[in-house]
């Protein structure tokens, strides 16, 4: 067998109560930030992701690291040089190990100005092939 794969969360609130050690802490602390902004949170692909006009950012937690990252990131970079361009869309990402953290002020001000992107220019996902 390979790794035993945990079924997704029913919600955010049980996604985050099944994290017990100090990815619990990095994605509370992370959620309450994001949650500031005016957005939209549940459940996609297994992990807790926030939409306002279209997917914003999402927050995994994985073994050994937890992944902050936004469908426009690549435009937060000044906010955040930590984020890192990859994937699809203009998707980049903060790697969070032990001992890492994102200042909620920082998330906060990340979770704003991606969605105020998404208000302007509309849902990343849609104007990809364009």
């Amino acid at each position: 067998m390979g790794m035993k794969k945990a079924p997704p969360a029913a919600n955010p609130g049980a996604y985050v109560a099944a994290l017990q050690d100090w990815r619990g802490e990095v994605v509370r602390s992370l959620r309450r930030a994001v949650r500031s902004a005016k957005i939209e949170e549940g459940i996609k692909w297994g992990h807790l992701v926030y939409h306002a006009n279209g997917p914003v950012l999402l927050i995994r937690a994985e073994d050994h690291r937890v992944l902050f990252g936004f469908w426009r990131g690549q435009r937060l970079s000044e906010i955040e040089p930590r984020l890192k361009p990859g994937g699809k869309y203009e998707m980049a990402t903060i790697e969070l190990r032990e001992g890492d953290t994102v200042k909620p002020a920082v998330a906060r001000r990340l979770a704003a100005e991606a969605v105020a992107l998404n208000r302007r220019l509309g849902d990343p996902t849609e104007i990809a092939g364009r």
